[in-house]
This record gives structure tokens, sequence and C-alpha cells, in this order.
């Protein structure tokens, strides 16, 4: 059974970092890239970063260049998001989910049940 279970949410102040974990499980992890998503009130489900399996390539909304770093430890089949700087706008539940990553595109399959953060002013 395929899982992907997002850690390390919360409330943090802007300025501040944020560390969010994707753990998969199932199997997939060196079938499947790995991408954050977020999705924040009345607003529709957007990119945040993608990185493949073997960690060789990665890529990130603009909105969060520079500030946000995608990760992973193999051995962990576990995949990190970094979150620095983080603005009011960050505010979102983040999730994860198994996707392909190719040709420029992202086709999620598995999605993670999604974590709270919420960055205030």
């Amino acid at each position: 059974q395929v899982r992907l279970v997002e850690s390390g949410g919360g409330l943090v102040q802007a300025g501040d970092s944020l560390r969010l974990s994707c753990a998969v499980s199932g199997g997939i992890f060196s079938t499947y890239a790995v991408a954050w998503f977020r999705q924040a009130p009345g607003k529709e489900r957007e990119f945040v970063a993608v990185r493949s399996w073997n960690g060789y390539n990665s890529n990130y909304a603009d909105s969060v260049k520079g500030r946000f770093t995608i990760s992973g430890d193999n051995a962990k089949s576990t995949v990190y998001l970094q979150m620095s700087n983080l603005k009011p706008e960050d505010t979102a539940v983040y999730y994860c989910a198994a996707v392909y990553y190719g040709g420029g595109s992202i086709s999620a399959n598995f999605w993670g049940q999604g974590i709270q953060v919420t960055v205030s002013s």
C-alpha cells in the first residue's frame, strides 16, 4: 500500500524557517519523483517544488525560488522541504505527492493527507 505522510508543519512568524518531511512507503520511492504542492484558502492547489527520485533533478515555483529547498534521504525514503524566510503568503496546506516528472511536466499519482503551515505577520 502506497502511503505518503507529511510532518513538520505548524505556526511560525514571518521570516522564520520550517522543515517539512514526507515519508514515502509502499516501495515506490525509486520509481516516482516526489513533489510538494500547497493550497491556500480559496485558491487552487499549486506546485511548489519537485525532486527526482535520485536527487539529480529538482525544480521550484518562482514564488519560492531562493527560499525553499527540496532534498531527500533515499535510505529513509523521505523527502524534505526546507522553507526559509517564510512569508504570510506561504500560509497553506502543504501536500507531498509521488509524481511522474519529465519533459517539463508533472503528473501526480499518489497524495499525502496534507499538513498546515501558517505564517503570521
